[in-house]
């Protein structure tokens, strides 16, 4: 072994050889295992463009866990849909912290606890095509198994997007000509786009996105409304899923030892923010109890 702390006049190898073993040396004690860090452009979770970049309630969470966990070395990938889950698929040293939890995905990765709760989907139609909606409407939400089923409505909906357990399994089973899937990047902006034009009645999504995506694009956000779904819980929680190697296990640990304190104090601010403000105060009280009942469990 060198002896870095050897006098200069009895070293037998030349002084640069020495610092260089000893850089060596020190450069192998320190390696880091190199995490990372998969990210989509889902607004208002994470924000890639536009005078919000950056500002998205992932967007704060990520340095936060980064910062929490200084014994990897962290890389960020800006991925779409397809090309973030096949890197999942893929074993390697992955995590991507906007995920829903789904049976099929527990299949190839391992889950943290839930971080973020997030108001269901909904459906959203403009104001101008509301009467379409009545037969199914029902305190307020809408029957949306009675609405496929009827075959007279097609629905928007972003291609290859999980929608959670409880809508995943119904839009399975709906008839294909029911469902307009979109495959872009900009899928939701799209969708409203498409409905602004007339050729879509209704979209399936999220309204915290399609309001960011409203007045991203200038639209007047009271033409639309916003239809939770009857039997759907209020809210779904995202995780840090990562690729279900050793690794991958491990990192999940310390990620659920960041997230215990973060997800009580912080998080759901970066999230409400985002809400309508008659939204707003009922979330933050919701949130204060999310995960006293939610405990550790999954999903």
């Amino acid at each position: 072994m060198t002896d870095c702390s050897m006098p200069g006049k009895k070293r037998r190898l030349p002084a640069l050889l020495v610092l260089l073993a000893c850089v060596a040396a020190t450069t192998a004690a320190q390696a880091k295992e190199t995490l990372t860090w998969l990210l989509r452009d889902l607004p208002p979770l994470t924000i890639f463009e536009g005078p919000q970049k950056g500002n998205g309630a992932v967007d704060h969470l990520l340095p936060l866990l980064i910062a929490g966990m200084p014994e990897y070395q962290h890389n960020i990938q800006r991925v779409n849909r397809a090309r973030g889950m096949q890197m999942l698929k893929e074993h390697n040293f992955t995590c991507d912290p906007t995920l829903l939890w789904t049976a099929e995905r527990s299949k190839f990765l391992v889950f943290s606890v839930p971080s973020i709760g997030l108001l269901s989907n909904g459906l959203i139609v403009r104001q101008r095509d509301l009467a379409i909606l009545e037969p199914f409407l029902h305190d307020r939400k809408i029957d949306l198994a009675a609405l496929l089923a009827a075959q007279s409505i097609k629905v928007g909906l972003v291609a290859e997007r999980s929608y959670g357990e409880q809508l995943d399994g119904l839009l399975k089973t709906a008839p294909a000509h029911t469902l307009v899937p979109h495959y872009g990047n900009d899928a939701v902006g799209s969708l409203l786009q498409m409905q602004e034009a007339g050729r879509l009645k209704v979209v399936l999504g999220y309204w915290s996105e399609a309001r960011y995506q409203i007045q991203r694009q200038a639209m007047v956000e009271n033409e639309f409304a916003f239809f939770p779904i009857q039997g759907v819980n209020t809210y779904q929680f995202i995780h840090v899923g990562c690729s279900d190697t050793a690794l991958g296990r491990a990192a999940i640990l310390r990620i659920n030892q960041e997230l215990a304190a973060l997800r009580r104090e912080t998080l759901a601010g970066y999230y409400a923010q985002w809400l309508d403000p008659q939204l707003r105060s009922q979330y933050l009280q919701d949130a204060q109890s999310f995960f006293f009942e939610q405990g550790q469990r999954l999903p």
